[in-house]
């Protein structure tokens, strides 16, 4: 009987052991932003010769219902913010794209895709042309700071001359006579 007593207490102290360790359960971190809340990104800065900004700023608000996004570039100095139509962030928070209609200007796409964690959206494109560097827009978390001095272009790499081929002459359209029309 006392062995029994002792399996049967062995038992029961392994089981209250289990019982009272604490669990571990790993959750697995979202990549990209959360479904709802409102993110600053922007790169403005100060031309050091002219002291106007440049860059861009974009405002990010997502709602259970909508996203809405308030874009901010500049062209001199500052625009007047625009605000985006057709706002699409993939379900998964990593990928964005939207559309504007910048004052006198055709409407343009942009589209870019965020950092793990949120802190960098990142736009397809580059500051510099084919050669610059992809635009990069931080989280903005202190929005008092100063705002940084603009980096100029580095200078186009200049291609070693080479014989271009002409391009042939196109023919002149030739003139046909508009179909009758039925009256």
């Amino acid at each position: 009987m006392k062995k029994h007593a002792r399996y049967a207490l062995a038992i029961l102290f392994t089981s209250c052991a289990a019982l009272a360790a604490p669990k571990t359960v790993r959750k697995e971190k979202p990549y990209g932003l959360p479904r709802h809340g409102m993110w600053v990104y922007s790169d403005l800065c100060i031309h050091p010769e002219s002291g106007e900004f440049g860059g861009q700023r974009i405002t990010l608000q997502r709602f259970a219902e909508v996203d809405t996004v308030i874009y901010e570039y500049t062209a001199g100095g500052l625009s007047w913010p625009v605000v985006a139509g057709d706002v699409n962030v993939d379900p998964r928070g990593k990928l964005f794209y939207f559309t504007v209609q910048p004052a006198d200007q055709d409407e343009k796409t942009i589209s870019g895709s965020f950092s793990a964690d949120g802190r960098m959206l990142t736009l397809e494109g580059s500051y510099c042309g084919e050669q610059g560097p992809p635009m990069q827009l931080p989280l903005v978390r202190d929005f008092g700071a100063k705002p940084k001095t603009c980096k100029a272009c580095p200078p186009s790499k200049a291609q070693p001359h080479e014989e271009e081929p002409q391009p042939e002459p196109k023919p002149s359209p030739k003139w046909e006579p508009a179909p009758p029309t039925q009256a």
